[in-house]
């Protein structure tokens, strides 16, 4: 029968790489490869023998389905989310006894900020994901599962293993420099590295569901993101979700605001100080939250900022820096900031802050200054350090020029003057600095 197709519009200049957008092809077992999924276990390790619970008819006409179509193809695909009942596997026990994998995974505003200069984007999504790598040759029955129509065990990495998402970013990292989201500064240049890409995919034996990728776009959406040549938005449906979100009633329902802004916690300035009533709630551990005035005053404030959050410039090393600092009873806070256009006109490139300890509390407010400036030059050494031009340190305490000229001081100070000597900046002295 004809292969069903996708319902996107197909660019006419990658008509050659059609088969990579085949979802009959993309059920094939995955070869072999060197990133194949191991599961080392721990010295001594067991794994339990399980029984097997009946489910409910429709759970149980949902399993038989997807074990079915699982089999017919030679290896299980996990489904999408799209309304319909999802297998998923218990794998906490095989997890507590798995050597674990460690392979850092990326960090999304460092490879937002590689964005500079980018006019054109490409979007390309993977179809199936950890179902691409094959589990090492050996291990499948570590991954054994049964039900009530047997024994089954995975050939492809299946989702819920402690090292999957490890294991997947190697992976990708051996075939791309950066994710996939491709971009260029103009067209002609942009056909050029989308073509490259779609290549590397299919030498890889790896697949793309057409219906979710987006080609030549001025503006996309990205990892939760606005991504435009100006800079990074908050994606706008993020936004309505944090302005309609409900008053937490129990721990895990804060848990999850709470994860949810920490998300995007480099649009607000001092979001940690913001938000140190909300995460106070949680070292209590109660089964049902106590709001306090402060708290829920740091609910409604977290919301209102998050809808009107600013657009995020792209830092470009070519143009002159500003840092400005500011500490607080609770945090430090900083903003990056860059002057851009004709007339420069300053805009945001990023906000950092830190919730300080009890000691650091407690220290003067100069010394707190100080620990902002520091904090604030170690967050964005990549850009600050060895710049083509001074960057300039707006604080509203002169301990900087006092760190610069004492004779003697303390351990602490002695570290930070040494640190301090690595950067050229000059520092501007503002009083009553805006948070």
């Amino acid at each position: 029968s004809p292969e069903p197709k996708d319902h996107f519009q197909f660019p006419q200049e990658y008509r050659a790489f059609q088969d990579i957008f085949s979802k009959v092809a993309a059920t094939h077992l995955p070869p072999h490869r060197p990133w194949d999924c191991a599961i080392d276990l721990l010295p001594g390790a067991k794994l339990p023998k399980v029984h097997v619970y009946p489910p409910s008819i429709p759970k149980q006409a949902a399993m038989e389905e997807y074990i079915e179509k699982a089999l017919q193809q030679g290896c299980f695909f996990m489904s999408k989310k799209d309304g319909g009942l999802r297998l998923c596997i218990d794998y906490r026990s095989l997890n507590s006894q798995t050597i674990n994998f460690a392979y850092p995974l990326p960090l999304v505003p460092a490879t937002l900020e590689e964005l500079r200069g980018a006019k054109v984007f490409t979007k390309l999504n993977l179809r199936s994901t950890y179902n691409l790598i094959h589990i090492r040759k050996g291990d499948e029955w570590k991954t054994a599962f049964v039900t009530p129509s047997g024994h089954h065990e995975y050939w492809v990495m299946p989702y819920g293993l402690s090292n999957s998402p490890s294991i997947f970013q190697n992976f990708m990292n051996e075939i791309f420099r950066d994710n996939i989201l491709i971009y260029s500064s103009d067209l002609e240049e942009h056909y050029r590295h989308v073509t490259q890409v779609l290549q590397r995919l299919r030498e890889h034996h790896l697949y793309l569901k057409g219906e979710k990728c987006e080609f030549h776009k001025t503006t996309i959406h990205f990892l939760g993101y606005v991504i435009t040549p100006e800079g990074v938005q908050m994606d706008q449906r993020k936004v309505e979700a944090a302005r309609d979100w409900p008053q937490p009633t129990t721990v895990k329902e804060l848990q999850r605001f709470l994860r949810f802004t920490n998300f995007y916690r480099w649009f607000i300035f001092h979001f940690s100080q913001l938000s140190a009533p909300l995460t106070s709630m949680l070292k209590r551990k109660p089964k049902n939250l106590t709001w306090t005035s402060d708290a829920l005053k740091a609910f409604q404030q977290l919301k209102s900022l998050f809808c009107s959050a600013p657009t995020l410039t792209h830092p470009d090393p070519n143009r002159r820096f500003v840092v400005e600092v500011d500490a607080s009873t609770l945090g430090v806070g900083a903003v990056l900031f860059q002057w851009n256009g004709e007339p420069p006109v300053l805009h945001s490139c990023a906000y950092f802050s830190k919730k300080l300890s009890l000691a650091e509390q407690n220290d003067d407010v100069g010394n707190r200054e100080l620990l902002a400036i520091k904090l604030a030059l170690e967050e964005w050494r990549h850009w600050l350090d060895g710049g083509q031009h001074l960057f300039e340190v707006v604080t509203n305490h002169k301990n900087l020029q006092y760190l610069r000229e004492a004779k003697r001081l303390n351990p602490r100070q002695a570290r930070w003057a040494l640190f301090f000597t690595r950067f050229h900046f000059t520092v501007t002295y503002c009083w009553g600095l805006p948070h």
